[in-house]
């Protein structure tokens, strides 16, 4: 006789935390936790092979620790081969049959973090005539109803002012008379440092390198099973080394700010080919599967600077990317969803070139962050803002297939962080909802931030010839192809009156190697 099933504790597979909202109140006698791989998850953007591995590893040891906690787990795994009938399962569909199955009493859910699965969800559990409860999502610091508050009245939304009623709010990094910790808000200015020519390896001491988590019985599974089932997508396994539990979370957690925290300050916008971490937590992934709850990622960068162990700039900086950032990021998404999806204001159109999908491209900068980035399913942020990112808005690629780019192939990357990144932050998409103006800048910023152009055939400096910079190309005919509305951007008047400075002659060279790089990457060229 089936045992009847008092609550269906719904998890998706960024929601892997004991500690939610879904679980209060769970009795493992009489309620049941329901998860499942979808295969329209890893299938509606053609997503990684390590951003796939990275999920279903990390739903599968969850599933595990609850079962060793006595609880009953419904759980859906792929398998190796996809039949016509599992091709393009979803997980709305998967729900609504396990509902028909186990008629459980009641539902809860905590909301899931992209729009339209909420929406599914929703018209899933209503079709099914069942009750249920869809509660909030008290991982993070800010709930949609208070960041509403925030925007109420606002011409513009502005993330410093954001972050500073947040570290108020929450008392974090604050003096004793509650204002900011040694006086300012930000110490951003002291964290633009870039590398001597010696690169990072000249440091003393130079980067410790992240802690590597080597794959278990559970995750070998995984690796065999992707590398079997989605060999056609892009990215590579050999190198999969993510944390995938909440221990290994915690132990990365402590791992960064012992070794790599005092020094992610000074140089967090700082690129050297071959290097993938650097100074960088390599904590995204972790919480964005609420592996890591923020609030101990917090209390962790503020007792450290506290002790002394860490910089007052370098802890601001951090706890600035997760209390200031990553919260307001979420609040933007909920507040402009689903509209904001559609948003376009550049009236970008061109294809996503094809080297986004294999690194094979002669610019040294995006060979050196497209191919780590399908390596290890990894780069981080100035190399998506101001690499890959800076290239797609100068290019005028479309703003939603840089999107889907960009959730397809990193393993932090769930559409509630990604999609106002890509749109409003680096593509500008938005027109001018998450920044205050385009961030562009010619090859010369790529210079100075990194070793790239030492060994690259194009000279940043060049905008035309043979060997012109396609940044610095693209980044001048960028502005003039928006120059009226850019001239309105105050942000913006000293770039537009270098721009000035050009003559007729110079622009029309511009504007024909320009139109003549555009037709190329059309074509598929490199």
């Amino acid at each position: 006789m089936r045992q009847p099933v008092r609550h269906l504790v719904v998890v998706l597979g960024d929601q892997l935390d004991r500690r939610s909202a879904a679980f209060d109140g769970f009795d493992a006698r009489l309620d049941r936790v329901w998860m499942a791989e979808a295969a329209e998850e890893s299938t509606k953007v053609w997503s990684s092979k390590p951003r796939i591995a990275l999920f279903l590893a990390a739903m599968r040891h969850f599933a595990a620790a609850l079962r060793a906690e006595g609880a009953a787990v419904d759980y859906r795994e792929l398998g190796p081969e996809a039949s016509e009938a599992t091709a393009g399962e979803s997980l709305d569909a998967l729900l609504g049959a396990s509902l028909a199955r186990l008629a459980p009493d009641r539902v809860i859910l905590v909301e899931p973090g992209e729009w339209a699965v909420r929406e599914r969800l929703r018209a899933v559990l209503a079709a099914a005539g069942c009750t249920w409860e869809m509660r909030p999502d008290r991982h993070f610091l800010c709930t949609h109803e208070a960041f509403a508050t925030h925007a109420r009245g606002r011409r513009q939304l502005r993330m410093e002012f954001f972050y500073r009623e947040m570290r108020r709010a929450h008392g974090v990094l604050l003096d004793a008379g509650g204002g900011p910790e040694g006086g300012e808000w930000n110490y951003d200015v002291e964290n633009r440092g870039s590398f001597g020519r010696g690169g990072p390896a000249a440091l003393e001491p130079p980067p410790a390198p992240p802690l590597r988590f080597a794959p278990d019985a559970i995750t070998r599974e995984v690796l065999g099973l992707v590398a079997q089932r989605f060999a056609a997508h892009p990215g590579e396994l050999a190198a999969f080394d993510w944390p995938v539990t909440r221990a290994e979370a915690l132990a990365a957690l402590e791992d960064f700010v012992a070794r790599r925290l005092p020094r992610f300050g000074l140089y967090q916008d700082a690129i050297w080919t071959g290097e993938p971490w650097l100074f960088h937590s390599r904590i995204a992934a972790a919480l964005n599967l609420k592996l890591l709850d923020p609030r101990e990622v917090l209390a962790a960068a503020e007792a450290a600077y506290r002790a002394g162990r860490v910089p007052l700039a370098a802890a601001e900086g951090f706890i600035r990317q997760v209390l200031g950032w990553r919260e307001y990021v979420r609040g933007v998404y909920w507040l402009q969803m689903p509209l904001y999806l559609g948003r376009n204001a550049l009236g970008a159109s061109a294809p996503l070139p094809a080297f986004y999908w294999d690194g094979d491209t002669e610019m040294a900068c995006l060979r050196d962050a497209i191919g780590q980035t399908l390596r290890l399913g990894y780069a981080h942020h100035i190399q998506r803002l101001m690499v890959t990112g800076l290239f797609a808005l100068l290019l005028g690629v479309d703003p939603r297939r840089l999107h889907e780019w960009y959730l397809a192939v990193y393993v932090d990357a769930v559409e509630w962080v990604e999609l106002p990144n890509t749109l409003g932050m680096s593509q500008y998409a938005d027109g001018g909802v998450m920044a205050s103006k385009p961030y562009v800048a010619s090859g010369r910023y790529i210079q100075r931030m990194s070793n790239a152009c030492g060994g690259c055939r194009y000279d940043p400096a060049r905008p035309t010839g043979a060997k012109a910079c396609p940044f610095t190309t693209l980044y001048w005919d960028f502005l003039a192809r928006h120059e009226p509305e850019l001239r309105r951007n105050p942000r913006m008047a000293m770039q537009m009156k270098n721009l000035a400075r050009l003559d007729a002659a110079a622009r029309e060279a511009i504007g024909a190697q320009a139109a003549a790089l555009r037709a190329r990457f059309a074509a598929g060229g490199s």
